[in-house]
């Protein structure tokens, strides 16, 4: 589990001007709070934050924020972006207790080449993105990887078929699957579909010609047997 050291200002005053003076001088406005502790207003040099989540654990890396000389060990609870340039522009920080279990999220990591897939036309996909799991903060993996090799056509991985470190519980329901292997149509099938399609559709049309043609032969032969 990373951990890293990170500088924050306090006395900061609250306030969308403020914030945005803040920003503008490339600082992040924040907030650190939890564990029955006051919150605390804040700011962190934008450039410091970037290579604190640098490492492998990104944003589950232990940051010892320091405030005022006081080390809040601490996890990124929130980032708030900007909606365009997706700048950081808040954040929120949470004190843990490095030997009390929480909740987080772990992304996966695919690697390796399914070979008898990509020999079949077939493509692994990766059905979640990331695994809620519950754990101590010391022991948050960095990511879980999952080995595709020796996958084929039938794999279907679920978070039961998991092996996660020691000390590190999954969250979720154990036949949820997390890997799985899609088979892609080739060309040649969707250009064959596509002229039965067309096919079809030209006889119905050529039918529903004849029994116009038909209808009107019989309105014809009605109307002179009238007169």
């Amino acid at each position: 589990m990373s951990e890293t050291v990170l500088i924050a200002e306090t006395g900061r005053r609250t306030g969308s001007s403020d914030s945005r003076r803040l920003r503008a001088e490339d600082q992040i406005p924040g907030v650190v709070y939890g564990h029955g502790m006051d919150p605390i207003s804040l700011s962190v040099d934008r450039r410091d934050l970037r290579v604190a989540l640098s490492g492998s654990a990104g944003l589950n890396t232990i940051i010892d924020l320091t405030v005022d000389g006081k080390v809040y060990p601490s996890l990124i609870k929130d980032i708030q972006r900007h909606p365009v340039k997706r700048n950081v522009q808040h954040i929120d920080f949470i004190q843990v207790n490095l030997n009390e279990e929480i909740t987080v999220a772990v992304p996966f990591i695919l690697e390796g080449e399914a070979k008898d897939v990509l020999a079949n036309n077939g493509l692994v996909d990766l059905a979640i993105q990331e695994l809620q799991v519950r754990t101590t903060p010391r022991q948050i993996p960095d990511s879980i990887i999952i080995d595709v090799t020796d996958f084929t056509l039938d794999t279907v991985i679920r978070i039961e078929d998991l092996t996660l470190p020691a000390g590190v519980e999954a969250i979720g329901e154990p036949d949820t699957p997390v890997v799985t292997v899609l088979i892609m149509r080739g060309i040649e099938e969707e250009e064959a579909e596509a002229a039965e399609g067309a096919e079809g559709e030209a006889a119905e049309g050529e039918a529903a010609e004849g029994g116009e043609e038909g209808g009107d032969a019989a309105s014809s032969d009605a109307a002179a047997s009238d007169d």
